[in-house]
């Protein structure tokens, strides 16, 4: 009976040690294979796709690049798939509300794979929270879906060409605007033709030496002028740079502005003429009374309008002058004739 005993605990002793070498090489395996580490090491994350693209349970959760977890499980929730993800704790500092996950690839055919932004900033998220997912970018669908707008876009522009719609549509469709353009290039070769020949002034230009050279003394002329007025010589010269002269110019303008501002208040005569209505009542009165004057002595009225009309009196005071011009010489060569005094006494 002794014997019976002693022979059952050796098997299970033997059992014992086959389950522990078990479990040993179980752990073995995680801590070398696994990218999640043990579960004592993980902690659960939740986020949400629209399509997640033939992701499935197992594939790699990473990091900035770096494996740090798989995904435990996909279901739908919703419209959407929620996916929980298996994440190694040393992580936790890294991913906050302020990461995003999105939906990789190994290679550009690879299986999908979990990206998550790290971030430093934000609140870490607990185990069981929800990680916002993001945009994938550049999957081949994106790629895929450009080059099909470009190619409707392309297609559109084709059509437009083949209506004649557009400058490159009428170019390629209007006969007229294909004559316009052809004589506009045959009028430039001749035009090129005669420069090459040096005929016109352009062309004269390009072939003279003589030409060339005057006006590049032209242009050293030039050049020396505007090197003197740069050195305040000549009387440009010293309007561009004499200080003197500038305080001047800007006086007299103090000055002008002065007289202005002056006849603007209606100051002096010239401003009182200017603003005042009564001044002004009187000048447009005398206007008036010199030009009626005007007019009379135009219709020949009154004494000087005859005067300046009537010929027979203008002839008969020119004879009285004249008559009064001989009395006068007369009187000068004998005197006594005219001048005859008497003095009588009582």
């Amino acid at each position: 009976m002794p014997r019976t005993r002693s022979l059952a605990w050796s098997e299970l002793k033997i059992g014992i040690l086959a389950v522990a070498a078990m479990a040993l090489a179980v752990m073995l395996i995680v801590a070398v294979g696994g990218q999640s580490g043990f579960f004592w090491e993980q902690y659960n994350l939740k986020t949400r796709f629209g399509d997640v693209q033939g992701l499935k349970t197992g594939a790699v959760v990473r990091v900035a690049g770096v494996e740090v977890g798989k995904v435990d499980t996909i279901k739908f929730s919703g419209s959407d798939v929620e996916v929980g993800l298996k994440i190694k704790k040393e992580m936790q500092s890294r991913i906050t509300n302020e990461s995003r996950a999105t939906i990789g690839s190994l290679s550009l055919l690879g299986e999908p794979v979990i990206d998550i932004i790290a971030s430093m900033k934000g609140t870490p998220l607990n185990d069981g929270d929800f990680l916002p997912s993001g945009r994938t970018r550049g999957q081949l669908g994106d790629v895929a879906e450009g080059a099909t707008q470009s190619l409707e876009q392309l297609n559109g522009m084709l059509k437009d060409l083949r209506a004649g719609k557009g400058t490159a549509g009428k170019l390629f469709t209007d006969d007229q605007l294909y004559s316009e353009i052809n004589r506009f290039v045959d009028s430039a070769e001749i035009v090129t033709g005669m420069l090459s020949r040096g005929e016109g002034t352009l062309g004269g230009l390009l072939k003279d030496p003589a030409a060339y050279k005057n006006l590049n003394a032209a242009l050293a002329d030039l050049q020396a002028v505007t090197k003197r007025i740069n050195a305040g010589e000549g009387s440009l010269g010293r309007l561009l740079n004499d200080e003197a002269l500038a305080k001047s110019l800007t006086s007299a303008s103090a000055n002008v502005d002065q007289a202005t501002g002056r006849l603007n208040r209606g100051e002096g005569t010239l401003g009182k003429l200017l603003t005042e209505r009564e001044l002004y009542d009187r000048f447009n009165s005398l206007a008036d009374r010199v030009d009626r004057l005007v007019g009379q002595l135009e219709k020949g009225e009154g004494t000087a309008g005859q005067l300046l009309h009537d010929k027979q009196l203008y002839d008969n005071i020119n004879s009285a002058a004249s008559e009064m011009r001989a009395l006068l010489g007369d009187i000068r060569k004998d005197p006594k004739k005219y001048l005859n005094v008497r003095v009588s006494i009582f």
